[in-house]
């Protein structure tokens, strides 16, 4: 006999009882753990999500160290055992373990028997991701192109109208057939677009400052310097890799190793939005389906809203309202429902609420808004949520018909994949092993804009040097040639007369005669006449 019936078969008058009975759902489920009341947990009421629900989206929050992590697990373990692929961040290193069977032990027992759970050590089907080949993992890689400027601008911390520049440099490599495959692609064009020959060609669409430009081409050098370039390039990661499933026909869990990059935040939560919106590019529509096509985990999602402009924001929202349609869900992974976006939040049909803390004023003021955020409930949720242990939230969620159910403190079951690490030599083999590695794991640099506009400017200096050397030629020629024109010209050899002329005795005899002849010449050319004898 269910809890939510009496002997006669109407609803018992118990608010739990009645709560219970909004989560009895005739189809397949996923089983999160057992309702809390008062201080009791009741094994006989367990609280579920029907499976083609998990395409409506939904969030888990609670604060560091209430049990967020194995709330994703216990979710993933049960999707992917229902035949659905997962996504998960593996931001502390911890969830590797889900695909290794977990330990037995008391702690585990005991939590079984609470929520009257047939507890099985099983591990699940997995592959393993790394960001650019940093850590562990199958390297995953993306285009500069594909990866376009607004999230882009995110990861380089742009302002708005730096954003805009770059928008504008992105449209003129497109029209142009300039790839942008990895960041010196990108270098290249934004420092062609400022020279001398390539301003001309963004006149007619705005133009481009030095000064964004020098912004742009500093954030770039910082982000390199990081040691981030790698993430961008080829082979580019093919995100249908995420939709298949195992040879028992379990959904692939795949899990992206984020430990060795945890210290740029940025950069790997616009990642999964990356990830996300080619999903969303690439994927047919599918409308309402018996089970989602995937179910992707957005871990530590208050990092993407952070300093987002408006131009992300909206891109964000609009991605997850249309790709429900094309069978993916999302669940956001995050502190408290503040984090998220109102506009994306009200998206979010299931909900997965562990403890908050009210230590300080502010934690105070976030408590109430999330009271806020939950329907009507028979629970004083103020004090439930300050006082939910590990591995406890108050959940609700979509029923079949698509109707919010009770909220409902709940225990939830343990997983029972390994609750931690596995080791780094069994990591290390499972990514060598995948079929995957040798597809990505090597990184290709083929002709793109680099190399495009390298060749560009090493022919037009090659052109500039011809014409030079080509000028320089004339001019030489033309002052040798001047040179020629003032040069004496040469002696012939004298003739006979000359010889004669030119003789010692004609010398004599011509200075004799001449001193008479020159002296009238001179008179005559000074006009002094001879005087006659």
């Amino acid at each position: 006999m269910s809890v939510s019936e009496q002997p006669d078969g109407k609803p018992g008058g118990q608010p739990w009882a009645e709560i219970a009975a909004g989560y009895a759902f005739d189809g397949p489920a996923l089983d999160l753990g057992a309702l809390l009341w008062d201080g009791t947990c009741h094994p006989d009421a367990p609280i579920r999500i029907p499976l083609p629900m998990l395409n409506r989206h939904g969030l888990v929050a609670g604060a560091t160290g209430t049990g967020k992590t194995k709330t994703l697990q216990l979710i993933a373990e049960q999707l992917s055992a229902n035949g659905v692929p997962v996504f998960l961040a593996d931001i502390k290193g911890d969830v590797s373990g889900i695909s290794a069977a977990g330990e037995d032990g008391e702690k585990v027992r005991e939590r079984a028997g609470q929520v009257g759970q047939e507890w099985a050590a099983t591990g699940f089907p997995c592959e393993f991701y790394g960001l650019g080949g940093i850590g562990p993992g199958i390297p995953l890689r993306a285009t500069v192109t594909s990866f376009g400027p607004v999230l882009l601008s995110k990861v380089l911390q742009l302002n708005q109208t730096q954003e805009q520049s770059l928008g504008l440099i992105f449209h003129y490599a497109d029209t142009k057939g300039l790839e942008l495959v990895d960041l010196k692609d990108l270098r290249a064009v934004v420092a062609f677009l400022v020279s001398d020959t390539g301003k001309p060609e963004l006149k007619g669409i705005g133009g481009l400052s030095t000064v964004t430009a020098g912004v742009i081409l500093r954030a770039i050098t910082a982000f390199e310097q990081q040691g981030a370039g790698g993430f961008f390039g080829e082979p580019e990661f093919d995100t249908s890799e995420f939709l298949r499933t195992a040879a028992d026909g379990r959904g692939l869990v795949s899990v992206l190793e984020l430990p060795a990059v945890q210290d740029k935040p940025q950069l790997f939560s616009t990642f999964l939005m990356w990830l996300l919106a080619d999903l969303f590019n690439d994927l047919p529509e599918v409308g309402d389906v018996d089970k989602p096509k995937l179910v992707f985990f957005f871990d530590e999602a208050h990092l993407l809203f952070n300093g987002a402009s408006k131009a992300f924001l909206e891109s964000i929202t609009q991605t997850v309202r249309l790709i429900r349609s094309k069978g993916v869900g999302v669940f956001f992974v995050t502190q408290t429902p503040k984090d998220v976006p109102g506009d994306v939040l009200a998206q979010l049909g299931n909900r997965v609420q562990h403890a908050l803390r009210a230590f300080t004023p502010d934690d105070a003021k976030a408590l109430k808004a999330t009271v806020r955020t939950f329907p009507n409930s028979a629970y004083d949720l103020e004090e439930v949520l300050t006082g939910l242990g590990t591995g406890e939230a108050v959940i609700t969620v979509l029923s079949e018909k698509g109707a919010p159910t009770p909220v409902a403190a709940t225990r939830l079951r343990a997983p029972e994949s390994l609750m931690g690490p596995i080791p780094a030599a069994e990591l290390e083999a499972a990514v060598k092993g995948s079929l995957l590695y040798g597809r990505y794991a090597e990184a290709v640099d083929r002709e793109s804009a680099y190399e495009k506009l390298t060749a560009e400017q090493q022919a037009a200096e090659a052109a500039a040097l011809a014409a030079a050397e080509e000028a320089a030629a004339a001019k030489e020629a033309k002052e040798a040639a001047r040179e020629a024109a003032r040069a004496p010209r040469p002696k012939e050899d004298p003739s006979l007369a000359e010889q004669v002329v030119g003789s010692g005795m004609f010398k004599s005899l011509a200075r004799s005669i001449g001193t008479q002849l020159g002296r009238e010449i001179s008179r005559s050319i000074f006009g002094t006449a001879r005087r006659r004898r």
